[in-house]
């Protein structure tokens, strides 16, 4: 008896172990997160030339070590390109708004959570016109600076987040906000599931809201492959431990025909099925749930595949030894940090056969190039999938990204969420604020 029939019908055995009812959370209704008001269909209810447009945007960029001044990865700022150049040339004056870090409230001079100043240069370049900035979001001075734009000129407002109430959606800091322009656009994704002043709240100041170019392709994406996807439809799950990905777990086996398993989460599913895990990380508590999750995938008819083999370290490091095992033969203090050979073919039969495929998070610990092996197969995966068939790949999730980045392959696939918890709510089928509070199309 084979580890792979073994663990590709797993969740048969569940049935028949446990006849326990595991209910399925409930899912929103996720048309009307397509039926949102964008940048074109703004543009095409109003003339915008002279008009003020608030745009949310997400500037959070790495800065260089030495200094805490140079931007390392500009990908973030190349993305709000496309959004803040449609408007310009409609005339509008482009208001950008972003948070920066985590300043709690305070205001903090450089660094990741400081002023916005070294975004400035590169913008600049970026959209072919002077960056204007403020030391300030709201009041008085940043009013008037405001009221002064004119031709299709770009301001940049200081770090929301130096006022403590825009993480908890402060309705004076929204109104602030809100008399600095008419018209409002989100383009900021990776915060759109988060209900802050600058997100949401500021949208009720507002004559009318869009999405930008980045938030309408994110929302196109993720909800219609999810939604309505051109089937076979595949998800590929990682990551260290099952309690993050519980909801889109369970929201994936609503809707796939298939779920591969990876990642650290893995051996809470092992221990689910009475298999010896050694030293590998386990979250006690989700045992019971990761095996109701493979009773419910069989419930479902959804083929819920974990790996078969995994390559076992002696200790967390680079320098560890390592060996390659069945998943049913671990023991001792060897732990698994990746997924094995003939996990890796199996993985890629199923991806083979899917029209659709989504993956979140890796498949192990990809930090170390020793067990990244499993990560950057399935980024090869789905970038062969993309070219060979036209399937749509999508990546969401930020180590998934990085994996994809880091292999080279991001232009390989055919979308890479820029947002980490926002793409996995999406995915959950919950609806974002920062989508929720746009005009409705």
């Amino acid at each position: 008896f084979s580890t792979a029939k073994m663990l590709t019908t797993t969740a048969a055995s569940f049935t028949r172990a446990s006849r326990s009812v595991f209910k399925s959370r409930s899912y929103h209704s996720t048309q009307l997160l397509l039926e949102k008001l964008n940048v074109e269909g703004l543009a095409s209810k109003v003339d915008l030339k002279n008009q003020n447009v608030l745009m949310r945007v997400d500037l959070n960029v790495p800065l260089s070590k030495e200094d805490d001044v140079t931007v390392t990865d500009d990908t973030r700022l190349r993305a709000i390109v496309p959004t803040a150049k449609y408007l310009l040339e409609k005339g509008a004056n482009v208001i950008l708004c972003s948070h920066f870090g985590r300043p709690k409230g305070e205001i903090i001079e450089t660094g990741k959570n400081g002023r916005l100043n070294p975004v400035v240069p590169r913008l600049t370049e970026l959209l072919g016109t002077e960056v204007k900035k403020v030391d300030d979001c709201m009041g008085p001075d940043v009013e008037g600076a405001a009221k002064s734009l004119s031709g299709g000129e770009v301001l940049l407002l200081e770090n929301t987040r130096f006022y403590k109430g825009e993480t908890k959606n402060d309705p004076e800091l929204a109104a602030g906000l809100g008399k600095l322009a008419d018209y409002f656009v989100m383009d900021a994704f990776g915060t759109a599931h988060r209900a802050h002043s600058s997100t949401a709240g500021v949208a009720d100041h507002m004559k009318l809201s869009a999405a930008g170019f980045l938030l309408d392709k994110e929302l196109k994406y993720l909800k219609g492959a999810v939604d309505s996807p051109n089937r076979p439809l595949a998800a590929i799950v990682g990551g260290a431990k099952v309690s993050t990905k519980i909801p889109v777990i369970e929201s994936l086996i609503e809707k796939c025909d298939t779920v591969l398993v990876g990642g650290g989460m893995i051996f809470t599913f092992y221990k689910a099925l009475g298999y010896d895990i050694g030293a590998s990380l386990v979250e006690e508590d989700m045992v019971e749930l990761a095996g109701k999750l493979m009773k419910q995938a069989e419930e479902k008819g959804v083929k819920m595949i974990l790996p078969t083999d995994v390559v076992l370290a002696d200790k967390f490091a680079a320098d560890a030894n390592t060996k390659v095992a069945a998943a049913d033969q671990i023991s001792g203090d060897w732990m698994g940090l990746d997924i094995g050979p003939e996990s890796m073919a199996l993985f890629e039969s199923e991806i083979a056969k899917a029209n659709t495929v989504v993956w979140n998070g890796p498949m192990g610990v990809f930090e170390i190039p020793a067990f990244a092996k499993g990560t950057v197969a399935v980024a090869e995966m789905l970038a062969k999938a993309t070219a060979e068939r036209d399937a749509v790949t999508i990546v969401g999730g930020g180590d998934s990204v990085a994996a994809v980045n880091q292999a080279g392959l991001g232009d390989k696939v055919s979308h890479i969420s820029t947002g980490g918890g926002a793409s996995l709510e999406l995915l959950e089928g919950k609806t974002l604020p920062g989508v929720a509070a746009l005009t409705e199309a």
